[in-house]
């Protein structure tokens, strides 16, 4: 029945369908027709303005009863003269304002609209256009379509009836049989049971097929009795053995589950280590270069230094030494968030306490740099949080928001609810802002904010433990930024409690800073110190003033380095090894490229100190590799014999 109906379906409908489409071609031509008859007898009507006469012409088309109504527009698309059906309407399409003719052109046009069929048509004599014909008629597709249907289901109904008699009568001789072998071959697979048999109820080909059936299960009973009969045996023999090879098979696979785990485990403790001593030798060397090296300045006595310069030097190993121990802090802080050891009491805390405390706090810093910072007005609002870590969290904003922003710049603080059980505090500055991949990589450990910038100090896990503390208060934190623009960082606590509404957002005031470059004091040879820490470029700096065979030229980046170099020409250059913009072995590879600076000595000066490190950079290319902190003695043996050995090969 199923074939019946596909194939009934596909040859009516195609008799149908091939039939609908010549009626259409029919009905429109017989309507074209028409139109270019009338259009024709009205020529002469239009041509002398004779609009009876045309009216008479359209009165003929009584003897069409599918044509609706009528009607001759003139060549400026002004209704001429109309005929309407008797029972019919008589709206017909008028001249739009701008005077432009119904449907002028050179080609006709046809509107279906539901039973109607309209036609335009133009009439024209010797090439010009002298009117237009406008026919309306009933559309019998719709009709005949009806038609068809009403037929096409007669049809299939018919059909599917004389194919389902047929299958009736056919299904005792062949259905019947099949169906029941395919029942008891169900049950055999089922149950195991091949004492089963097929009826033989005919004595055709579906009676020799049941026969072949049944012998083939008396085969199968056979044969499967034998075969228990020997698997018995088997089976017992198997049962002690498979016991003991499943036993031993769990215990080696449970020991090598273990050791998989065990080497994991091992790999990344090791692969941990390691980072964490290369990120914490270069973070714990950089404090302790100013340290040591202004202290071996004020403890030699081939070094005689002036009160003012004891006072200066104690102040650089001050605050080396409070760097050191902020770095130590800050360390300590993410072991106790990432074992779990910070304990938090959590309460309804009212934030405009902490903004105030925060305010007072954060002032002196920021007055130190001309950074302006907003606050808003006092918000009326408490959030579930503990009060000291909350404080500590916003500090750390608003400390980093200081040292990343411009001289003269501005930090905005606001408050905002983007839903009744949250609220959002941000703090936004007009710093250099950051790419998207610094975005991406910013809540990492020991990745610094001002890197690119090369002129802030910092551990880089600051911005790690705000993050787990506000995870830990049931908050979010995230940051948006554009670069040269600034950057939003976001905290969002739940409410407590709210009392008034949040004022608005205040505007944020961006003021370009202008890099000041250090004096460099004159000696014969010239020395390159290209570095992005301040205070080591004063270390050195005091270091070369000591020799007056020295002439030292800095540069805060790699790209100013490479200027210089070509431009100055220096007898030695020392470099530090992570630079902002490119790093110490890019800005090697570049003056090794280049004719005129490829005979450079260069000296790595670098706190990086694992054996690797050092490798790598006197493979590269690297005169002599020094270690912060800076030992002023290998610093100068250093110099010396890189001079040295310049004189011996320059001709």
């Amino acid at each position: 029945m199923s074939t019946t109906l596909a194939a009934l379906v596909v040859s009516v409908g195609t008799v149908v369908v091939y039939d609908l489409r010549s009626y259409k071609h029919a009905l429109l031509n017989d309507l074209a027709t028409q139109a270019e008859l009338v259009g024709h007898m009205t020529s002469a009507a239009l041509a002398f303005d004779d609009a009876r006469l045309a009216r008479e012409n359209l009165a003929l088309l009584r003897s069409r009863p599918s044509v609706r109504a009528a009607a001759i527009y003139d060549e400026k698309g002004a209704l001429f003269a109309t005929y309407v059906a008797p029972g019919e309407t008589g709206a017909f399409p008028v001249r739009p304002v701008k005077g432009r003719p119904v449907h002028a052109g050179s080609s006709e046009t046809y509107i279906g609209a539901g039973d109607e069929l309209v036609l335009y048509k133009p009439i024209s004599e010797n090439g010009d256009l002298l009117g237009t014909v406008y026919l309306r008629s009933e559309n019998q597709m719709m009709e005949r379509m009806r038609d068809y249907l009403v037929i096409c289901a007669c049809v299939t109904v018919l059909a599917l009836f004389t194919a389902w008699l047929l299958v009736r009568r056919l299904g005792h001789t062949i259905t019947t049989p099949i169906d029941a072998i395919t029942r008891i071959a169900r049950d055999v697979v089922a149950r195991r049971d091949y004492s089963r048999r097929a009826p033989r109820i005919s004595e055709d080909e579906a009676a020799e097929l049941v026969d072949s059936f049944n012998a083939m299960l008396t085969e199968i009973e056979q044969r499967t009795r034998a075969l228990e009969d020997s698997n018995r045996e088997i089976v017992r023999l198997n049962e002690g053995l498979e016991a003991r090879v499943q036993e031993r098979t769990a215990q080696l696979e449970l020991a090598n589950s273990e050791l998989g785990l065990a080497i994991d485990e091992a790999r990344n403790a090791n692969q941990a280590k390691s980072a964490f001593l290369s990120s914490m030798s270069h973070e714990l060397r950089t404090p302790l270069n100013a340290i040591l090296g202004f202290a071996q300045i004020l403890a030699s006595k081939d070094m005689p230094t002036t009160p003012e310069q004891k006072l200066e030097f104690s102040g650089h190993i001050l605050k080396s030494g409070r760097h050191l121990l902020t770095l130590i802090n800050e360390i300590l802080d993410l072991a106790k968030v990432e074992a779990g050891a910070v304990s938090l009491s959590m309460e309804p805390v009212l934030l405009a306490e902490v903004l105030a405390e925060c305010d007072g706090m954060i002032a002196p810093l920021a007055a130190a740099r001309g950074v302006r910072v907003l606050f808003p007005e006092a918000p009326s609002v408490r959030v579930q949080a503990d009060r000291t870590r909350l404080k500590q969290v916003l500090l750390n904003l608003l400390s980093n928001a200081v040292k990343y922003n411009r001289d003269g710049g501005a930090i905005v603080v606001d408050c905002a609810q983007p839903s009744a059980q949250r609220l959002r505090v941000s703090v936004q500055d007009t710093g250099v802002g950051l790419s998207p991949e610094q975005v991406a990589g910013l809540f990492q450990p020991f990745n610094r904010l001002g890197q690119e910038a090369g002129t802030q100090e910092g551990t880089g896990i600051g911005l790690v433990v705000t993050r787990r503390l506000v995870e830990l208060m049931g908050g979010e934190i995230g940051v948006t930024s554009s670069p040269g623009v600034g950057s939003v960082f976001w905290i969002e606590l739940a409410v407590a409690g709210q009392d008034g509404a949040l004022p608005a957002a205040l505007p944020a005031v961006r003021k370009a800073s202008v890099p000041a470059d250090g004096p460099a004091p004159g000696a014969p040879h010239t020395v390159l110190y290209i570095e992005d820490n301040p205070a080591n470029l004063k270390l050195v700096q005091e270091i070369v003033r000591f020799r007056a065979d020295l002439r030292l030229v800095s540069a805060p980046d790699g790209h100013f380095g490479l200027s210089l170099a070509r431009s100055q020409k220096p007898d030695i250059i020392l470099m530090d090894l992570n630079l902002p913009g490119l790093s110490g072995f890019e800005v090697l590879a570049q003056l090794r490229r280049d004719p005129e600076t490829a005979r450079i000595p260069a000296i790595a000066v670098s706190a990086n100190a694992m054996r690797a490190d050092i490798d790598r950079a006197l493979a590269a290319g690297f005169a002599h590799y020094l270690t912060k902190p800076i030992d002023i003695g290998q610093f100068n043996e250093a110099i010396d014999d890189v001079l040295s050995a310049r004189m011996r090969t320059t001709p």
